[in-house]
């Protein structure tokens, strides 16, 4: 317990650092301050640019900002697990999964539609902003949740990737942004190797571009495209629906009733012509019979 509370003060105290400098609460923060800091005192924040990448926890899609480190997804990165076995890791807890309780919790079923969800999370509040405040579910946070609904014929899986993705820009700071499976990994530093730390170099010459980004903090955020790495691919973790084999297609009801009644009827003709006899060569069904001596 001790363990588990000093590391996640560690985590705490990372993320802070992290938040204080997302101006536009996107949970991003320009790789450019991400090294600046770096550079200045905290030396944790010191992964290279293609390590970054790796781990899904940078994002290359803004005009505006230019390359960013997604707050959450660095977080949960497996650079940040003090342990990292082979068969476990230990890391720093995903702060998003309070909310995705509590969306189950209300819904209590696999999915359901863009006005629920705007009345349950509309009334939900993160640790992450002032005062508990409520998310801002802005006009387009609105209308991309519609989208989801349509392609799904009216309602939103609260399980699939469009939705988780969905959550993070409501809760930017707290639930990582969903990549497409086999976009990100989970490999180790020691794994990636001595890449995986960028170079005094490197760093200086990306937080040397930090005052083009200085420059936007009077601009509102949604005039930034802070949606920009939004994408329209679906990943299901399970299917809609899910089907118990007698509720399978009909052809394959058919083909396994074929097979059945072949092979009770190889077993019987092989009964009657054997006698007391058991010949097993030619049955279809495996047979099982205890060995004396």
């Amino acid at each position: 317990k001790s363990f588990a509370s000093f590391w996640e003060s560690e985590c705490s105290s990372m993320k802070h650092a992290l938040v204080e400098m997302d101006t536009h609460n996107t949970g991003r923060v320009p790789l450019a301050k991400f090294y600046g800091s770096a550079l200045e005192s905290d030396w944790r924040f010191g992964e290279s640019e293609a390590y970054l990448r790796e781990l899904g926890a940078l994002d290359e899609s803004s005009t505006w900002y230019g390359k960013q480190v997604i707050i959450s997804n660095y977080i949960q990165a497996t650079s940040n697990c003090i342990v990292a076995a082979p068969h476990y890791s230990v890391c720093c807890v995903n702060d998003c999964e309070a909310h995705l309780e509590e969306i189950e919790e209300a819904i209590k079923a696999p999915s359901a539609t863009p006005e629920q969800l705007l009345a349950v999370v509309g009334n939900m509040s993160s640790h992450m902003l002032l005062d508990d405040a409520v998310p801002s579910l802005t006009r387009s946070l609105k209308q991309q949740l519609q989208e989801i609904a349509a392609s799904h014929d009216g309602t939103v899986p609260i399980h699939g990737r469009l939705f988780a993705q969905w959550l993070h820009y409501v809760f930017p700071r707290e639930c990582p942004f969903p990549h497409k499976a086999g976009v990100a990994s989970l490999v180790t530093p020691m794994e990636y190797g001595d890449g995986y730390i960028a170079s005094q170099e490197d760093m200086v010459k990306a937080a040397a571009e930090v005052s083009n980004t200085t420059n936007l903090t009077a601009v509102d955020k949604e005039e930034l495209q802070w949606m920009s790495q939004w994408s329209p691919e679906e990943e299901l973790v399970v299917g809609p629906k899910l089907q118990a084999p007698w509720e399978a297609s009909s052809y394959l009801n058919v083909a396994a009733a074929l097979l059945l009644a072949g092979s009770l009827l190889f077993a019987t003709v092989g009964r009657s012509a054997g006698g007391r006899k058991k010949d097993v060569g030619g049955l279809l069904l495996p047979t099982y019979g205890k060995r004396c001596c």
